[in-house]
């Protein structure tokens, strides 16, 4: 891209000056073809023309990112601060150098994700193609490339030896890719990525899918669904004294079961002389009197 001012002044330099301050640059960076020569005025009263110079700079879409990302620094205060340009395919490298500039990267690099996607967003407007800007300080990005590496192959492998599936936190598109890649190299492992805009991340698994848990079978795997565990606590009052519980269980099983009004019941005591003699009901004779 292409950006050009034209300057007017009496002599050619000062038109130089004038074009280069409508540019917003120093006369070294730009290039200049006069346009038309000065014309001195007859007599100093009548006629003349002032120079006209045009001024133009060439600008690369990592150049136009650099220039944005220098007026970012100067408000936040940053200065002494270097750029090293690094040309790629359909995009650029650009490593900032400078002296306490750590805080730039942030909590886990989101600021300086933050500040690439804006730089990339500059880039893209200057000769609105597609333009990938990468940005890195001190070595960060090849150090978190090794840390996330090393990651999606620990999880991949305790995926297959557990036989469970394993989501890591929310990554952006650029540190997921990285934990794909790795996961690739674990044979019998695979990834995917699930969820939306922020809370989108990377699920780690079995190709053959998650292994059912031991000691679990279901009702069609020949198992009894509502077999109790050994320690499983019995219910309360079971058996037992009925004090809160259950309705009581009637004595004679053949009967039809018990009212649901509440009765009044006589008990005569009787003596158990023989266990063997006694015939009738253990605790005595029971009159109900509805």
């Amino acid at each position: 891209m292409v950006k050009e001012a034209v300057g007017i002044g009496d002599t050619i330099e000062k038109a130089k000056e004038d074009a280069c301050k409508k540019l917003g640059v120093e006369s070294y960076e730009a290039e200049f073809e006069v346009l038309e020569l000065p014309v001195k005025k007859t007599l100093g009263l009548f006629g003349g023309s002032p120079a006209k110079v045009r001024a133009y700079i060439e600008t690369s879409p990592a150049d136009a990112a650099v220039a944005y990302l220098r007026s970012i620094f100067s408000c936040m205060g940053v200065s002494n601060v270097e750029f090293k340009v690094q040309e790629e395919e359909n995009g650029a490298l650009i490593s900032i150098q400078g002296e306490d500039i750590g805080f730039i990267i942030g909590h886990r690099g989101e600021t300086l994700d933050s500040l690439q996607y804006l730089a990339g967003l500059v880039s893209n407007h200057v000769d609105n193609t597609y333009y990938r800007i990468t940005l890195d300080i001190g070595n960060y990005r090849e150090k978190r490339m090794e840390t996330l590496t090393i990651l999606g192959k620990k999880m991949a492998a305790k995926a297959l030896r557990i036989g469970r599936n394993f989501s890591l936190e929310p990554m952006n598109p650029y540190e997921r890719r990285i934990i794909h890649t790795a996961v690739q190299d674990i044979e019998g492992a695979k990834s995917w990525s699930e969820g939306e805009d922020l809370a989108r991340h990377v699920v780690i698994g079995p190709v053959e899918g998650e292994r059912a848990p031991r000691g679990r079978r279901g009702p069609q795997g020949g198992g009894n669904a509502n077999r109790r565990h050994p320690y499983e606590k019995l219910p309360a009052n079971r058996g037992g004294n009925n004090q809160g519980g259950r309705a009581p269980r009637n004595f004679n099983e053949g009967s039809a079961a018990a009212p649901a009004t509440p009765i009044r019941a006589r008990v005569q005591d009787e003596p158990l002389t023989n266990k063997s003699e006694h015939k009738g009901p253990l605790y005595g004779k029971i009159e109900v009197h509805k």
